[in-house]
């Protein structure tokens, strides 16, 4: 039996491995040809030989526009959803994404909180962080902006000041924490009263069988992990959160499904007859606000 610990310990190890090895083509980023960058780690959120980065990207919601802008190896497939969509960034807010990566959505979302804004990543692979590190001169190249950074940490125990940020994203990254209800405790404890998440993630639409939690690479590939959606929506009142709105997004599971990724294969064989893992999962964009002192969450209590 596998502790919490030893999963954490295989998430982290899987992670670092996609980092090292993702080598990531402009033709791959943007869809335009089949994939031929190596990645061990295929049980991940997205990462498949089945259906390239850009593609999938596309699919989930990005531009072809925005996934030119990035530098080459941001986009490693680890979406399943576009967070920066619903977060409605302004000029001069400060942004947080919790497991950041490689820096996908912090490169896209940096030009739009502009020079007097800030975006941070938090993640809990060192070689993620040097990853997204080592990309920062392309981006300052590409837009002429200096407001990103990358702080090493567990989403858990945010490297973050209270009441500090006015947005937290995230993109496939809470349901592998093995403490979800800390997750949006500390979500809640960052946020600025009146500050709002804008969050893609992995949920479940009814209970997943026991068996489908033992493949071992259903944890990293955002599912054995995955909550149901009541039990998230729970969560984030006892965090403290508000204005609660969860929208089931199918494009990324039927996206995978019909590129018989190797993970979804393996699920799909524990089902009951008749019951496809679109059936179970789902992605979902997760919005919410934190109240201000006087109960509103847009600061407009008179």
């Amino acid at each position: 039996m596998k502790t919490n610990e030893d999963i954490r310990e295989q998430i982290r190890n899987d992670y670092a491995k996609i980092a090292a090895s993702s080598t990531v083509s402009r033709d791959q980023l943007t869809g335009d040809t089949q994939s031929t960058g190596s990645c061990c780690c295929a049980g991940a959120c997205g990462v498949t030989e089945s259906i390239d980065p850009g593609e999938l990207a596309e699919r989930i919601g990005y531009t072809r526009e925005e996934l030119e802008a990035l530098p080459a190896d941001a986009n490693m497939g680890l979406s399943c959803g576009n967070p920066t969509v619903i977060a409605a960034l302004k000029p001069g807010e400060t942004i947080l994404d919790l497991g950041s990566g490689g820096g996908f959505d912090i490169f896209l979302t940096g030009p739009k909180v502009g020079k007097t804004g800030r975006a941070i990543g938090v993640d809990m692979t060192h070689e993620m962080i040097a990853k997204a590190r080592k990309n920062i001169g392309h981006y300052r190249h590409t837009t002429g902006l200096d407001n990103v950074e990358f702080r090493l940490g567990e989403i858990e125990h945010l490297p973050a000041a209270d009441n500090s940020v006015e947005v937290i994203i995230s993109n496939c990254v809470l349901n592998l924490s093995m403490d979800k209800q800390q997750v949006w405790n500390e979500i809640s404890r960052v946020l600025k009263p009146g500050g709002r998440v804008a969050v893609s993630d992995i949920a479940l639409l009814k209970p997943l069988p026991a068996e489908v939690k033992e493949i071992v690479e259903s944890w990293a590939g955002c599912v054995a992990g995955a909550i149901p959606v009541e039990e998230m929506r729970e969560q984030m009142t006892k965090a403290g959160l508000s204005e609660i709105k969860l929208t089931p997004k199918p494009h990324y599971v039927e996206a995978l499904t019909a590129s018989n990724d190797p993970l979804y294969n393996k699920v799909s064989v524990l089902l009951p007859d008749g019951q496809s893992a679109a059936d179970f999962i789902t992605s979902m964009d997760i919005q919410a606000s934190k109240p201000d002192g006087c109960g509103c969450s847009d600061g407009c209590c008179e």
